[in-house]
């Protein structure tokens, strides 16, 4: 009963943590004269990728890299198939030139390194290094791109907030977001564990989901808002963070062992963006359609893994 509790309450806290933490973005990114892709790729990624930060570093110091490593591959698949799957469902996504020919691939470059790190069943602390120093060059490459005013903004609706309180919606979102992902995963978790599913398989279902749950409000809340630009990077950074920061710095805190992750788990996850930049390419835009098409192979991917536990 209280894990039901808590996944409600999560939920509810996450759904009003996003609306606030769009709106304080998009002020910012408007005030400041920032493109919103930026403001997606940065403020918004990282902001959205704690819960998954938090739960993949506490796992694996706890020694359950199970958890951590599932957690990543769990949330980008969810990121990049159910996530840009809802939105461009709900509205279709209109996506820069920019991001398609420079930011996408970085993201698929990310997704195949670690998929490439994971074949020997191990993430070493030089092959964290490796991540973490990649994290660095996207960083500086993005914001390099912004100063020379190269990334290309998707203008929305203006919103009448001073930077200040720009800054206090975003502090506010941020912290209703994580507060309401650590209510939702403890609930779900203790509720998954009470059914008797393993560590692997909570890490890419029950953790993963709720972790994302974040970048799935955030998304759905720009793109409903026409703010497409931001929803699009905000899952397009997500997963570059989660891949490059967040096992970088876990795996240089304590290296982890890959183990219960399977070669499918794997694959899924970089179907997932090489399909988000083909569909993507085409007219710089995702249809309703392909959207629904994402979705639909997310839910593929969640049966094969129920079936299979």
């Amino acid at each position: 009963m209280i894990g039901i509790i808590c996944v409600v309450i999560g939920v509810a806290l996450v759904l009003w943590g996003a609306d606030r933490l769009t709106d304080g973005a998009t002020a910012l990114a408007q005030r400041m004269n920032i493109p919103q892709m930026v403001i997606g790729l940065t403020v918004v990624a990282m902001g959205t990728s704690m819960p998954e930060f938090f739960v993949s570093l506490v796992s694996a110091i706890k020694g359950t890299p199970d958890l951590a490593v599932g957690n990543v591959v769990g949330s980008n698949i969810f990121n990049t198939m159910l996530i840009v799957g809802v939105s461009a469902a709900l509205a279709p996504m209109a996506i820069s030139r920019s991001a398609v020919k420079k930011d996408m691939p970085f993201a698929m470059a990310a997704t195949l390194m670690l998929v490439l790190m994971s074949l020997d069943g191990d993430i070493s602390r030089m092959d964290a290094a490796l991540l973490f120093a990649a994290f660095i060059f996207f960083m500086v490459y993005t914001l390099r791109l912004a100063k020379k005013g190269k990334v290309s903004v998707v203008e929305g609706k203006k919103e009448n907030l001073s930077i200040c309180m720009s800054v206090v919606f975003i502090v506010i979102g941020l912290a209703c977001l994580i507060g309401g992902s650590h209510l939702f995963v403890n609930g779900a978790s203790d509720i998954a564990s009470a059914l008797g599913v393993s560590e692997a398989v909570i890490g890419l279902t029950v953790v993963a989901c709720g972790t994302s749950l974040p970048e799935l409000a955030t998304s759905v809340v720009a793109a409903r808002k026409g703010q497409s630009g931001m929803a699009i990077g905000n899952v397009i950074g997500s997963n570059v963070f989660n891949i490059l920061m967040i096992l970088g710095v876990t795996g240089l805190v304590a290296p982890m062992q890959i183990e219960g992750i399977t070669t499918v788990d794997m694959l899924v996850m970089l179907i997932g963006v090489v399909l988000l930049w083909m569909f993507s390419y085409t007219k710089y835009m995702i249809a309703r359609w392909e959207g629904v098409v994402l979705a639909l192979l997310f839910c593929g991917y969640i049966t094969w893994l129920v079936v299979n536990v």
